[in-house]
């Protein structure tokens, strides 16, 4: 369970890695739309659990690679954001989201299982 000071700070940084992947990076990944779904963070506020939402990429996981290459320049740029609110910018580690995928594959089966006949 996470304290009210790390959902606090997760909140902060998902805001701002938002920010930096609408507005300030998003000429290096190229026509994708990247959002950040969740931070979580550890209990010393040092790491950053990062899952992101790719969306209009060609290949997702190849997106996520070019990501994790920038990450030192994206967390240059949250510290920029951040540093007068907090002393340490906080490591990334970046995760695919793909929760959307997974509730669209459900969906989809359950649709596939209204329209077939009924065994009897």
């Amino acid at each position: 369970m996470e304290s009210k000071r790390q959902q606090k700070f997760a909140r902060m940084v998902q805001k701002e890695l938002g920010s930096i992947f609408q507005r300030d990076v998003k000429n290096l990944f190229g026509h994708a739309f990247i959002s950040v779904t969740t931070v979580r963070m550890s209990p010393d506020l040092s790491i950053a659990k990062v899952y992101l939402s790719i969306m209009m990429a060609d290949d997702k996981q190849a997106c996520l690679e070019n990501i994790v290459e920038k990450k030192s320049q994206i967390r240059k740029e949250l510290g920029h954001r951040i540093g007068k609110i907090s002393r340490i910018t906080p490591d990334l580690h970046f995760f695919i989201d793909d929760s959307v995928d997974y509730a669209q594959k459900i969906e989809k089966l359950l649709k596939e299982i209204k329209s077939s006949p009924p065994v009897n």
